[in-house]
């Protein structure tokens, strides 16, 4: 039975973590296969957003008990070198030029929460959980901390990261990391409906957005203003820009 799978709706490719039976944990093969699958899905000009999500009842648990089993028997340079596989799966979203989308339902604990918080959108229905309890057992949410950071302040991170709460949807759109919290019942229709939206956008500007919003972090006020005009450069001399342009001129 394949681990992903993978299904386009027009203008959406939707990803599905295949293990309910381990309620979609990560382990190697899983995660490879996300890699390929979106690296496949950057190719396709026709596709305007992907939609990560989880087969069964839950989104994500993290790592499976043979991946902590293997964690436990590696040496520094094999954990290492599995820690920057996934590390590199997050980088890897960012770098996509379709926005990616977590649609959670049910539980996304530990590495499955971290995948979501990767991802441009989490969504969320209102029964689901999220948290990162590895700390219980010494384990870091290492690969997920310079999101986390990113995304609230240097309390609330430091609090999220380290108390292993276990957080709703609602507080986490509080906090703002969730977008939408959808309606249990009518959610995977509800997530489409939410994706379909980037059909209707330019997907230059989006993608030219995207990069721009993740490759200022770090930089200084003025270098982020200069790149910012490099890219509004960039997105004038589009033929998205100059066909909308057109067009409104010919409305006017």
């Amino acid at each position: 039975m394949a681990e992903l799978l993978i299904e386009t709706n027009g203008p959406i490719r939707l990803l599905t973590l295949n293990r309910p039976e381990k309620r979609n944990a990560l382990n190697g093969t899983l995660i490879s296969a996300l890699k390929t699958a979106l690296r496949d899905a950057d190719e396709d000009e026709d596709l305007r957003a992907i939609v990560i999500r989880g087969a069964g009842q839950d989104f994500c648990s993290g790592a499976d008990l043979e991946s902590l089993r293997k964690i436990s028997e590696s040496s520094y340079e094999e954990n290492l070198e599995d820690a920057l596989e996934l590390g590199e799966l997050f980088a890897l979203i960012r770098r996509v030029k379709v926005p990616v989308i977590a649609a959670v339902r049910g539980r996304a604990f530990a590495g499955g929460f971290g995948l979501a918080i990767a991802c441009d959108i989490i969504l969320s229905n209102a029964a689901s959980s999220f948290g990162f309890p590895e700390v219980k057992i010494g384990f870091v949410p290492a690969m997920v901390a310079t999101i986390v950071r990113r995304n609230m302040s240097e309390k609330a991170a430091f609090a999220l990261l380290t108390l292993a709460y276990e957080m709703s949807a609602a507080e986490l759109s509080n906090m703002g990391l969730v977008q939408e919290v959808l309606n249990v019942e009518t959610f995977e229709q509800d997530v489409i409906t939410f994706a379909m939206q980037y059909a209707k956008l330019s997907k230059s500007a989006v993608g030219m957005t995207k990069r721009l919003l993740y490759e200022i972090d770090g930089m200084t006020f003025g270098d982020a203003i200069e790149l910012g005009a490099e890219v509004n450069a960039e997105a004038r001399m589009s033929e998205d820009c100059k066909n909308g342009i057109a067009k409104f001129l010919n409305k006017e």
